[in-house]
């Protein structure tokens, strides 16, 4: 029988310096997830996954998805496998993480969808190192322009199909300081939809 990653990813969990909640997992819906994916738990991926509805990290405020659980899709829902994309996680921003090739022949990296730049960074890691190193700490650097005094607790409260609708957004001059801008919780498919609409319209003349 294959060895699986779970155990190295539940002791970096266990290790965590902030939150992370462990979402429990349907056995049969994470199989059909994992064939879906072609792969097998000996991954971070695959662990995650086979063995977890998801993770809620730093008082849910990234959502890394595995075979669902609840109101958080499970990893297959939200692939585009004509494009070759594999979000792995979103935060509650709108914020996207997905997994896929920057070029032709090269190993698949995490990349990110951030809302105040509307476009997509290469972290240069594969799905096991940028879940590593979220699980030991990186989000407290990665995130400290886009919180505000009392995420924690605002962020805590918004469900698992909602993210935080900042207005005006963080791409905008106007946006920039997220503690005096207007914010609400609408549904995460809505915020994501008009990060991404907002990016192919000021990327297109006319449109902007």
């Amino acid at each position: 029988m294959s060895e699986s990653a779970w155990p190295e990813v539940v002791a970096a969990v266990a290790v965590a310096p902030y939150p992370v909640e462990v979402l429990p997992t349907n056995p049969g819906k994470a199989e059909r997830c994992l064939t879906a994916l072609g792969m097998s738990a000996r991954s971070w991926l695959g662990a995650v996954t086979e063995h977890s509805g998801g993770l809620l990290v730093d008082h849910g405020w990234l959502r890394v998805l595995g075979s669902g659980s609840g109101r958080l899709p499970d990893i297959v829902a939200e692939a585009d496998p004509a494009a070759g994309v594999l979000v792995v996680g979103y935060d509650v921003l709108g914020g996207q993480f997905a997994w896929f090739q920057s070029q032709p022949g090269e190993p698949p990296t995490v990349h990110y969808f951030g809302p105040d730049d509307l476009g997509w960074q290469d972290l240069e890691q594969g799905y096991a190192d940028w879940l590593h190193a979220v699980l030991s700490g990186s989000l407290t650097r990665f995130y400290e322009t886009l919180r505000w005094p009392g995420w924690e607790g605002e962020v805590s409260g918004v469900a698992l199909d909602e993210g935080i609708h900042t207005w005006p957004p963080p791409w905008a001059v106007e946006g920039k300081d997220l503690s005096v801008v207007s914010r609400k919780a609408i549904p995460i498919a809505e915020l994501v939809s008009f990060h991404h609409k907002t990016a192919r319209q000021l990327s297109e003349p006319g449109l902007a």
